[in-house]
């Protein structure tokens, strides 16, 4: 399934249902096949997702750090990160909360 994320303010977002689930999540948002990100809502929203990113790097950095404290090879992130799927919604977030325009995806 695929996600794709609307507003006036900005072009879509298309987003696999795994990566849109778990960045909904992330906003303490339940996936769905419709919904609507109010542009009231939107600057909280953004600061979880942002709070999210961060907490999936930090832990990241922790695994790295415990292996080179094990003298053992970094561990490599598999695939793309959490911030690189995350980015482009962001950024229509960003750009809708300017233009007080909301973001719905299943509509």
């Amino acid at each position: 399934m695929l996600y794709r994320f609307k507003s006036k303010a900005g072009a879509d977002v298309i987003m696999m249902a795994d990566s849109a689930d778990a960045v909904l999540r992330l906003m303490g948002r339940p996936p769905a096949p419709q919904g609507i990100l109010e542009a009231a809502a939107l600057p909280a929203l953004m600061q979880a997702l942002e709070e999210g990113v961060a907490a999936d790097e930090a832990q990241f950095q922790r695994a790295m750090d415990a292996a080179k404290a094990a003298g053992e090879p970094p561990p490599r992130r598999q695939g793309v990160s959490l911030r690189q799927r995350a980015w482009p919604l962001h950024e229509l977030m960003q750009r809708s909360a300017r233009e007080n325009a909301d973001v719905v995806w299943g509509v």
